[in-house]
């Protein structure tokens, strides 16, 4: 485990590392492949670490970020299959702002929205499917098919859109969970463990929620049915988490109206709905309490530590979002080139063989999909975070053998380690949640465009202004 887990200065990661001009078929008059990859903003290592900056993992692996992953991926790509590639990157903010790009004629070959959008590009017919290759895992630069968590794939194979699996034209990113930053100083850890503190008058103008409509519309439908979900009887279903699921996305007209009404009360109690400030004020002490993504929250937690400041994270026992972010091919970019799709697929493999994972990892805060398959980096940098050292005293058993290996006899021994106690509530806790965490976590379903309508004409209220008002 490092003395000092280092923390980045982030540099928006709005560049693009080819500017020339593209000729037919994505290729440049060299017979370069041009791949263009739009990806979250600070979603993927930029490079330039300082030299202290080196993760030095039991085993002996050394792993540093010289130079930007997309300048390592070209160059292993031209040793690994002979073929010149340069990749134009660029960025966006929300998954809403990535589709209005295609849909106003940007094009992209490689992009990375979350799980929703993924299933409303699958529906709108905007995807290429992954080869059959590419899930081939005795292929050496398979490290996807290799590495990606078992429980992460379960995952993937559990979502689909008209009788296809998302994974057919998705290979996940990164994954986590929407949960709570507290103050425990302020905060006791019962009240972070629902979603009702967010509404709590007690922390009038002293808590945030989401300005993002699914993350604020999930945590007032968890609130609204919070009676019906916490009960025994509800708990003791055979079909629990089905039930959960289809309880959290509902969108019929009453649960709507009534989720109107609770953020609009949140709406005079919250200090404000923010999109990235959160974490500041947090941090700061302006606020006590946050809705946040949890690499965010991992984010948050670190530099409060740097600040001499404690923060926890919670999620609430009701339910929480269970999100990804994958890779998925765009057929106006892709266009039926095999050479394109080869490039493509092959980048998604070079940033989720293990070593890569980690950079990301370290760089941006979130939390891979991989767990490693037969390597144990990413364990071992788990371990290198986290587990305690021999003169600590406040230490718990930690078991994560569901994301690395749930089937496997030893999983128990070999997935478990010793960390401090407080790790149980902090940054271990977000990056990777607990079992009973992932057993009530609910994916966001994809709305039918009428309750898309329904719920954004219900956010326009809630954040503008009441457009009931206007009729009566």
């Amino acid at each position: 485990m490092s003395e000092l887990k280092l923390q980045r200065l982030y540099i928006p990661a709005l560049f693009l590392l080819s500017a020339m001009a593209l000729g037919g078929c994505g290729k440049k008059e060299d017979d370069t492949i041009v791949l263009r990859v739009s990806n979250w903003e600070e979603y993927i290592d930029l490079g330039d670490w300082d030299e202290e900056e080196i993760i030095d993992l039991a085993d002996g692996t050394d792993i540093y970020g010289e130079n930007p992953m997309v300048t390592d991926f070209e160059t292993w790509y031209y040793e690994t299959y002979g073929q010149k590639v340069e990749v134009e990157y660029s960025t966006y903010g929300t998954n809403e702002e990535l589709y209005n790009q295609l849909t106003i004629g940007d094009t992209y070959d490689l992009v990375c929205p979350s799980e929703y959008m993924i299933m409303k590009m699958m529906r709108e017919n905007m995807l290429v499917p992954y080869s059959a290759d590419f899930y081939d895992a005795g292929i050496e630069e398979n490290y996807y098919a290799k590495g990606v968590s078992p429980y992460i794939r379960s995952r993937f194979e559990e979502l689909n859109i008209d009788g296809e699996a998302l994974n057919t034209y998705a290979a996940g990113y990164m994954w986590g969970t929407l949960g709570i930053v507290y103050n425990p100083e302020e905060i006791s850890q019962e009240e972070a463990a629902h979603w009702s503190l967010l509404w709590n008058e007690d922390y009038r103008k002293r808590v945030t929620i989401k300005d993002s409509v699914r993350d604020a519309y999930f945590a007032a439908v968890a609130r609204l049915y919070y009676q019906e979900i916490t009960t025994e009887e509800f708990l003791a279903q055979p079909d629990y988490h089905e039930k959960l699921s289809e309880l959290l996305n509902r969108t019929d007209e009453a649960t709507v109206d009534a989720v109107e009404k609770l953020l609009a009360e949140a709406k005079n109690n919250v200090y404000s709905f923010e999109t990235d400030s959160g974490k500041a004020d947090m941090v700061t002490g302006k606020v006590l309490a946050n809705e946040q993504w949890s690499g965010d929250a991992v984010y948050t937690l670190d530099q409060a530590d740097e600040d001499g400041v404690t923060l926890c994270y919670a999620a609430p026992e009701e339910g929480t979002n269970l999100w990804f972010d994958g890779w998925v091919m765009l057929k106006k970019g892709i266009q039926q080139d095999p050479k394109k799709q080869q490039a493509a697929e092959a980048f998604v493999n070079f940033v989720t063989m293990p070593e890569n994972a980690v950079r990301n990892m370290y760089y941006i805060g979130y939390t891979s999909v991989i767990s490693g398959g037969d390597s144990d980096v990413i364990l071992n940098y788990m371990k290198w975070n986290y587990e305690a050292e021999e003169d600590d005293e406040d230490t718990v058993e930690y078991e994560v053998g569901y994301f690395f290996d749930p089937d496997a006899l030893e999983a128990g021994e070999r997935y478990s380690f010793l960390t401090t106690g407080d790790q149980t509530r902090r940054q271990l806790y977000a990056q990777y949640p607990t079992r009973d965490v992932v057993d009530r976590s609910v994916v966001m379903a994809c709305f039918p465009d009428e309750d898309n309508k329904r719920i954004n004409r219900m956010w326009t209220n809630v954040r503008c202004f009441d457009l009931k008002s206007l009729f009566e």
